[in-house]
């Protein structure tokens, strides 16, 4: 069953812009280009990272920095890091495998559906 999505409210040149990312916080999600997937743990409302890593990214796979931008524990076949991955490259994971990233059972409880809880929700 997909999540729902969360409001973040972005404030730029004293105008308020109101933005619906598509993922949500708990929410596991896979790289649409790259072998990795994993689950949601913050989102930034527009890219917050810094020029030197956003030059980084070949030109032609670039993404837009107008978007939400989504920080997951991620794993791919070999290992387990902290991914930065912008909304245009996510697709919903409905493989329904956990993620089994040794940090989520320090951010999260897993619920009886199978999803992720944050385990403190003041966090966000």
């Amino acid at each position: 069953m997909p999540l729902a999505s969360a409001t973040i409210l972005v404030y730029s040149t004293g105008m308020t812009k109101m933005r619906i990312a598509k993922f949500q916080i708990g929410q596991i999600v896979k790289h649409r280009i790259f072998s990795f997937r994993g689950v949601i743990f913050d989102i930034d409302p527009e890219f917050a990272n810094t020029e030197e890593w956003w030059l980084a990214i070949p030109e032609q796979v670039r993404p837009r920095k107008d978007q939400p931008f989504y920080h997951l524990l991620a794993e791919n076949a070999e290992s387990e890091y902290v991914a930065y991955v912008s909304e245009q490259n996510l697709l919903a994971d409905e493989s329904g495998e956990p993620v089994r990233h040794s940090q989520v059972a320090e951010i999260f409880i897993k619920d009886k559906a199978g999803g992720y809880r944050p385990r403190n929700t003041s966090l966000n």
